[in-house]
């Protein structure tokens, strides 16, 4: 490989192709993982916490009434974007709550503006699909409890309030649907992501709805008498003469969240026709069968709570639409059990945590021992041998997301950290509850973060960057997790307090770790331009217990990239067999290094990558 052209390509804009069919591509040996799948290095946006593109759309007290913990009685004001992480704001003091109850009711204004006008910073970032957390309409930051599937919150649009008059009218029947401003803006979002040559993907919540829709609503106030009495599970129907209450099934016991009711071939006929209804509605907006103007797929939310059947009727019905559709499951399990999903009628991937937690145990720890070489080529073998080769290709391979503590915070805990014992890790990785640190990471555990970067970027599967990891934000799990993303242009304050409301004498500073990102940049950007590590074979070099050298291959179409990590805390000399190869550029250095005696020998630093090309 001509290491000038490789450099040259991966710090330059690549850009898909598009025809009035849509995009184009390479054909994948599977139909059902479309190849541009293989290809993608996914960032994930939580909307509300990236950027406040127009303050004048910033909700008020009353529209996020209703939405939990928020009584609409309280003070309540949009919160400043650069505030002290856990300090009570005026405001908030006035409600005598604590921390936890005004963390989840705060506001900071993201919308999709924002997004928009950063969509050069994540074009140059080397992204080429974006997750995006759930943006229909709904009370609370986080959406996931919609108040309907078919438009976007009025508050992540230009017009609120003229959208919300717009949508009065509406019903069931998407003939009567509008096309609110905030719908259109999302369109438009679409649009300029695509001619970036950047994929969008929404996330599907279809286990449940929020207590706000219409359905629900109807529901609740005409009990048995209501037109979407079968569209729900009800325990019990309303009855003050005989003291009973209205009850009905629910996620994990939230009555915020009434589950949809299922039968044997998947949901009920009403919200199964009208999720199947938004699902072209966003997969085809304007309805002309050139999917070129909607978004590209779909991120399933807790996907295991909804049954098989249905999960093949809406695959088949989506790749109907669009055929190089992507459909990504939450599903947080062993590949045993996620290996029934990935099947070529259901999911082209899930959201892959066992990569993330094989990362972790390797890099960081699982509660202060590391995984050896050995024992971390073990466990990406029996990854990758759980799957067939395409789904392999296509995984979301994430280190972090919405759900965990941040990447940089896991690594400051690591010595107590267990993030594969999922419900126990939640409850560890929660601020103020034990022994989770919600401090700043430092050098040593940064050089821990890129090197699980590195990892992430040159291995089997699609790489998915947490928004804000590259630029060092740090955080316990939801929801602090899901701070306002640290952006040049804003001052932030030091986080002084802890969540008990005591000061730290020392605080931590917080502004974007520039080298952070440039180190990012970097990676993603060779990950971007070579289809070496886009779509190569796999095979491990080098598994050196003693020394903690790990080495693996890339091969594709004849070139070759090994992958060389130094996972000890101190420099040592790594032997890497040459390939057949005289030298190799390291990329990371920007050295030559040349072979002898049948293999590359060359000094590597403590927790450091090394990226071989021949």
């Amino acid at each position: 490989m001509n290491k000038n052209l490789l450099i040259g390509i991966a710090t330059a804009i690549c850009m898909f192709s598009m025809t009035p069919k849509g995009w184009t591509d390479e054909v994948s040996n599977n139909q059902f993982v479309p190849d541009w799948a293989k290809k993608a290095i996914w960032y994930q946006i939580f909307p509300e916490r990236f950027r406040n593109g127009d303050v004048s759309n910033d909700p008020t007290i009353e529209q996020v009434k209703g939405a939990w913990p928020h009584d609409g009685t309280s003070p309540w004001e949009i919160h400043p974007w650069g505030s002290d992480w856990y300090e009570l704001q005026d405001y908030e003091k006035k409600n005598g709550k604590d921390i936890w109850y005004n963390l989840q009711r705060r506001r900071y204004g993201g919308d999709l503006q924002g997004i928009i006008d950063k969509l050069d910073y994540i074009e140059e970032l080397g992204i080429t699909a974006i997750y995006l957390n759930p943006i229909f309409e709904s009370p609370s930051l986080h959406k996931y409890d919609a108040i309907r599937y078919e438009h976007v919150d009025p508050n992540f649009g230009p017009d609120p309030d003229g959208d919300r008059k717009l949508m009065e009218s509406e019903t069931d029947d998407p003939a009567t649907w509008h096309w609110t401003s905030a719908d259109k803006l999302a369109l438009e979002l679409i649009k300029k992501a695509h001619k970036r040559g950047i994929r969008v993907i929404f996330d599907g919540v279809f286990n449940h709805i929020g207590i706000r829709s219409r359905m629900f609503e109807d529901l609740n106030k005409n009990q048995q008498n209501s037109k979407y009495k079968d569209w729900f599970v009800v325990n019990s129907w309303r009855d003050p003469a005989k003291g009973i209450e209205f009850n009905y099934e629910c996620w994990y016991g939230f009555k915020e969240l009434p589950e949809w009711r299922e039968t044997e071939t998947g949901l009920a006929p009403g919200p199964q026709k009208y999720i199947f209804d938004i699902t072209k509605r966003w997969m085809d907006p304007d309805g002309d069968g050139d999917t070129v103007d909607g978004i590209d797929g779909w991120r399933l939310d807790v996907a295991f709570c909804v049954g098989h059947p249905f999960w093949k009727a809406w695959s088949k019905h989506v790749k109907s639409i669009n055929p190089e559709a992507y459909m990504t499951a939450e599903i947080i399990d062993t590949p045993e059990v996620n290996k029934p999903y990935l099947q070529g009628d259901e999911f082209t991937a899930v959201m892959n945590y066992n990569f993330a937690f094989a990362v972790t145990e390797f890099c960081a720890g699982k509660n202060g021992k590391q995984l050896s070489p050995t024992e971390f080529d073990k466990a990406l073998k029996e990854l990758r041998e759980s799957y067939d080769s395409d789904y392999n290709y296509a995984m979301q391979n994430l280190i972090d997301s919405h759900d965990t503590a941040r990447v940089a915070s896991n690594i400051v805990n690591r010595k107590n950290l267990d993030n594969r014992t999922w419900d126990q890790y939640c409850q560890f990785s929660q601020s103020g509850k034990g022994k989770f640190k919600t401090i700043a990471p430092n050098s040593y555990e940064k050089a821990i973060q890129k090197l699980m970067a590195l990892i992430q970027m040159t291995y089997i599967g699609a790489p998915m960057i947490y928004y804000g990891d590259e630029v060092g934000m740090w955080g316990a799990n939801d929801p602090c997790c899901r701070k306002p993303m640290l952006w040049r242009d804003i001052k932030y304050a030091d986080e002084v307090y802890l969540p008990d409301g005591t000061k730290r004498e020392h605080g931590d500073k917080v502004k974007p770790d520039l080298g952070m990102l440039e180190y990012y940049k970097k990676i993603t950007n060779l990950r971007k331009s070579s289809e070496v590590l886009q779509l190569g074979d796999y095979e491990t070099l080098v598994t050196d217990d003693e020394r903690n050298i790990f080495a693996f291959k890339r091969e594709y179409k004849g070139e070759k990239i090994i992958v060389v990590i130094n996972n000890s805390s101190a420099a040592v000399s790594a032997d890497i067999p040459n390939c057949g190869e005289k030298t190799a550029y390291e990329y990371m250095t920007d050295k030559t290094i040349t072979e002898l005696n049948g293999v590359f020998t060359f000094m590597t630093m403590p927790k450091t990558g090394y990226i071989l090309i021949f």
